[in-house]
């Protein structure tokens, strides 16, 4: 079952690119966006992590963090993250667990992993989801969900 705009951050566990354990439940009273995209160092992927890291000090100002996911593996996100300077944490999804349990689509046929930005408050409800495999837009529209949540 896909989330929906209403719905609790799910809790889970997963991998940061430094191979330390992340927990949702770790993120309290913020608002939160994840991202799940389909891979490290695609063109699509890579300028959507550089928009990300570029307006990722608007999200901080909103107190608000940024969490990417995609099914690379932890030396993978590290590599991914040292080479653009990403400020953000990502997550390692190699089993595509966190994908089901987010509902995340695939695209083109099945054949990508799909690309969703969900927007939580700082309860932990969703507020925008954003379905597109345009990689650049999904920053802005995380943002202005964030700035009319306050």
């Amino acid at each position: 079952m896909a989330i929906q705009i209403g719905d609790k951050l799910p809790s889970f566990k997963a991998t940061k690119q430094d191979g330390t354990a992340f927990e949702s439940a770790s993120i309290h009273e913020k608002p939160i966006v994840i991202y799940f995209y389909p891979k490290d160092f695609t063109p699509g992927c890579t300028t959507q992590a550089c928009s990300f890291r570029d307006a990722y000090q608007d999200f901080q100002d909103l107190g608000a963090e940024v969490i990417g996911v995609s099914g690379d593996s932890v030396s993978s996100h590290q590599n991914f993250r040292q080479k653009h300077n990403l400020p953000f944490i990502l997550l390692s999804d190699t089993d595509r667990k966190l994908r089901k349990l987010f509902g995340v689509p695939t695209a083109l046929f099945g054949l990508v992993p799909g690309r969703v930005t969900y927007v939580f408050d700082a309860h932990g409800k969703a507020i925008y989801i954003f379905d597109s495999m345009s990689a650049k837009i999904h920053i802005a529209k995380a943002l202005d969900a964030i700035q009319k949540a306050k």
